[in-house]
């Protein structure tokens, strides 16, 4: 069905006539179809039975949200860095990656006792490390660039909503974080923890809510407040210098160091995250007015693993996260959502995802989310059911013309070298070398 005398592919829209002559792929023809690397386009792996590199187009990638599924071992953090390694390098968004188990900054161990490089040593000062926990970062010989506390007085009531399952809190308890909103505005957390029983009942009394109910909320919240990371009260000044860089053009990864547990994770991805959507939505109201491309957000990709977490059905129309995925593209925020259990997010924002990069799945209800609202998904289940545990992926979507299955890039040194001349030919870094040129030589 491939017109063999123009470039223009257009989708097939039936099988060829009777009698119609086949031809076996070619190098020529993937590089047609899938695109040859370099700008926009970034090798993510090789067709089972060829050598042949197969491209996304990561243009297309940043332009929608996006997930990388697996179940657990299959590569799924590989996979990850693979594709951040390549809208680095080809430049066209900021990354911002939520590091529950500090993998992407720094250099990490795999499956059997090799190290592997970090965002960090592959593409130098662009990306910055934060961290919640600073000391244990530079245990492990990490630089540093910042270390985030959080304040009582920067918890929103909004921050606390997602967290009813982790806390164990009832939805009574929950609604009456309102109530204390409104009577103490930012301090409504300090004020309820600092409440003895006679005030709290006070306060009910006062206020319609029930006690019993302030009594658990203040109950679950002080797990929130015994953080190590979070005090009394904080600026949001480390929050918002990540978020200048990031608005610059550079990549941030926040480790959570030894607050490696669902509800830190949750707490600070909702505060960070909530503070970046104001300021995206700011700055695009901001370029709609006057019209200046100069004013146009950069475009910014956020990272999340465990997402069902932020995405599940019950806090999906609820978290920042699910306005995200539903919204934000016209806002030029994304995301890549990590997952091992695609069935636990919310069906609206499965199908709001651009492309979809699948490893082996075994249970027939990730492996139905998966295909959910795709064009001749059910005759990709079986292809999907047949992937090999490690080093394979089926990608489809927005960002590859077709449905693909591929051995994935390795992420060794061999692929170490390649980023490092990718990197030194991008047309940032000629243009830094020119800078550079005219200030020695004139």
């Amino acid at each position: 069905m491939l017109p063999r005398d123009t470039n223009d592919l257009l989708p097939v829209k039936t099988i060829p006539r009777h009698f119609s002559p086949v031809y076996e792929a070619s190098a020529e023809d993937f590089i047609r179809v899938f695109g040859q690397e370099g700008d926009n386009h970034f090798e993510i792996g090789r067709p089972l039975d060829m050598d042949v590199p197969v491209c996304i187009n990561l243009e297309r990638l940043v332009e929608r949200s996006n997930g990388i599924f697996g179940k657990s071992g299959t590569g799924k953090s590989f996979l990850t860095r693979l594709l951040l390694c390549g809208c680095m390098y080809a430049n066209i968004a900021s990354n911002l990656i939520f590091d529950m188990h500090s993998e992407y900054g720094w250099e990490s161990s795999a499956e059997g006792g090799a190290f592997v490089k970090g965002l960090r040593q592959l593409f130098g000062d662009d990306v910055l490390i934060y961290s919640l926990d600073a000391e244990t970062s530079r245990r492990r010989n990490v630089s540093v660039d910042a270390e985030i506390v959080l304040g009582l007085n920067q918890i929103e009531v909004e921050d606390v909503r997602p967290l009813q399952d982790e806390l164990n809190l009832s939805s009574t308890a929950a609604e009456s974080s309102y109530l204390l909103f409104d009577r103490f505005k930012e301090r409504w957390l300090s004020e309820l923890l600092a409440m003895d029983g006679e005030t709290l009942k006070e306060f009910a009394e006062d206020s319609g809510a029930h006690a019993g109910a302030l009594s658990a909320l203040k109950r679950k919240l002080e797990q929130v407040a015994r953080q190590g990371f979070v005090q009394e009260n904080a600026t949001f000044s480390a929050i918002d210098q990540m978020i200048d860089a990031l608005a610059n053009g550079r990549h941030v990864v926040l480790e959570f160091g030894k607050y490696r547990y669902p509800l830190a994770y949750m707490l600070v991805a909702n505060i960070v995250t909530r503070r970046i959507h104001r300021r995206w939505v700011r700055q695009t109201e901001t370029y709609q007015s006057s019209k200046n491309k100069a004013d146009k957000p950069r475009q910014l990709m956020i990272t999340i693993e465990e997402a069902h977490k932020f995405l599940n059905p019950a806090n999906a129309r609820q978290t920042i996260f699910g306005e995200i995925a539903r919204e934000m593209r016209k806002y030029s925020v994304t995301l890549l959502v990590v997952d091992q259990r695609p069935s636990s997010i919310d069906s609206e924002v499965m199908s709001q995802l651009g492309t979809r990069i699948t490893a082996l799945l075994n249970d027939d209800k990730d492996i139905d989310s998966v295909f959910a609202g795709v064009s001749g998904g059910s005759g990709l289940k079986a292809v999907l059911a047949s992937l090999d545990t490690k080093q394979q992926a089926l990608i489809l979507g927005h960002a590859v013309p077709m449905p693909v299955v591929v051995r994935t890039r390795a992420y060794d040194e061999a692929f170490y070298r390649a980023i490092g001349r990718m990197v030194e030919y991008t047309p940032q870094a000629r243009e830094q070398a020119r800078i550079h040129a005219d200030e020695l030589f004139g």
